[in-house]
């Protein structure tokens, strides 16, 4: 088992209501549960912590939803690398299709 240290740090309390009851809801001890939280975080590719990512959202039909779900358990991919991936192919596609400023 791998050596364990302390972590410690003040948050405000509101947010240490919100841990709290979810750790609760999850039956895990604060440990655990820090350490899924931080994993999960890291996991993710460790989600830009300086602000400087944005949402992007939209609904879809139950149907198309299960159509990407399906896609998704095959390749193994995650959902945000998917559409990620498509939105980069679709970019590059069109920035190679616009037309070239001739020189004078």
């Amino acid at each position: 088992m791998e050596h364990c240290k302390n972590l410690c740090a003040m948050i405000p309390e509101s947010l240490h209501t919100q841990v709290r009851i979810e750790q609760e809801k999850l039956e895990l001890t604060l440990s655990r549960y820090v350490e899924m939280v931080l994993k999960e975080h890291f996991a993710m590719g460790g989600k830009a912590m300086d602000n400087k990512t944005r949402t992007l959202a939209f609904q879809v039909s139950e149907e198309f939803f299960g159509k990407i779900k399906r896609h998704l358990k095959k390749t193994g991919l995650s959902q945000k690398d998917f559409v990620i991936s498509l939105i980069e192919q679709a970019l590059a596609e069109a920035i190679t299709a616009e037309p070239k400023e001739e020189s004078e």
